[in-house]
């Protein structure tokens, strides 16, 4: 279930810091679930919010519910067409390949990435797919916008996630001591 909309946004035009903004307060909100913190947010042709979304893969127990097709399935089912020509996505980190065709798909007209993600981002780290000549149809794709935010986000989200596990690994190893285990 994509999360709600902001009152204040919905009749709005956003300017690209301020979509990305709302991406990031998505990406908090995708943390505090324990989710990895990525946010989306898709504006109409006009710059107008659509909808929001963000990770709920852990959450859903669904390993396609990235931010932007939680954000791209709302805005669909809002308009009632499966395309949305002139519409532009805006999330904090570089999409993947499953997410980058989805929205090309779609026929958006830009994405736009915060941070890097030099593991699995087909938007310039890994791959630049939106470029393919083959393609019939091209997105325009930025990244960068809002790229420090964004990234110290996943750092920390990640030094986070290492020190639970540091800890529960730490608290079995004395629990194996004092029940007299190896």
């Amino acid at each position: 279930m994509p999360t709600s909309l902001p009152p204040q946004t919905q009749s709005e035009v956003l300017s690209d810091a301020q979509a990305m903004a709302l991406a990031l307060e998505q990406a908090r909100q995708a943390a505090s679930l324990g989710e990895v913190p990525v946010g989306a947010v898709l504006l109409d042709a006009d710059g107008r919010l659509l909808s929001v979304g963000a990770n709920r893969t852990v959450c859903d127990h669904d390993p396609t519910q990235h931010a932007e097709i939680v954000a791209l399935r709302a805005a669909t089912r809002k308009v009632g067409n499966y395309r949305l020509p002139g519409a532009s996505l805006f999330v904090t980190l570089e999409p993947c390949m499953m997410c980058l065709g989805a929205l090309m798909h779609a026929r958006l007209s830009r994405v736009v990435w915060a941070a890097a993600d030099p593991k699995t981002g087909v938007c310039g780290s890994v791959e630049s797919l939106h470029l393919h000549p083959t393609l019939n149809h091209h997105t325009r794709v930025t990244g960068g916008l809002m790229a420090d935010e964004a990234a110290q986000a996943l750092r920390d989200f990640f030094r986070q996630r290492r020190e639970q596990k540091k800890l529960q690994k730490q608290g079995q190893q004395g629990q194996s001591l004092v029940d007299g285990a190896p």
